[in-house]
């Protein structure tokens, strides 16, 4: 059984553990408690609904490894595809035009060309 340090409720691996409290948190104004405490309460909020996700992942995948197993090689019916897609809920119908805006964005990012194109 693998070692793990115990911190709020979690079980860290000691190298992850160590970072942390000796090179990640020092100097940062937030504790390694008040990390993992945030963090424990971080995990136990979405926790649930981040395994119901991968579960989602996890069947839509099998069903699209079953096709592509079904329907091997590169002359498969592309219309096709597409409706099985949309029929497991991996593409959805396409949604209404919208706009984003921002405030208070550094100018770095607003009017420099390229880091933009990065993130």
């Amino acid at each position: 059984m693998t070692n793990r340090i115990r911190k709020a409720g979690l079980q860290i691996a000691p190298v992850l553990h160590d970072l942390l409290e000796n090179d990640i948190a020092p100097n940062t104004g937030v504790s390694a408690q008040e990390f993992w405490q945030g963090l424990s309460a971080l995990l136990e909020e979405f926790g649930p609904r981040n395994a119901a996700l991968l579960g989602i992942r996890d069947d839509m995948q099998n069903k699209i490894d079953h096709w592509h197993r079904a329907n091997p090689g590169a002359n498969y019916d592309k219309a096709a595809y597409r409706d099985f897609l949309q029929s497991i809920g991996y593409l959805l119908p396409e949604g209404e035009d919208f706009t984003i805006e921002t405030t208070q964005t550094d100018d770095e990012i607003t009017t420099t060309a390229g880091p933009q194109l990065v993130v």
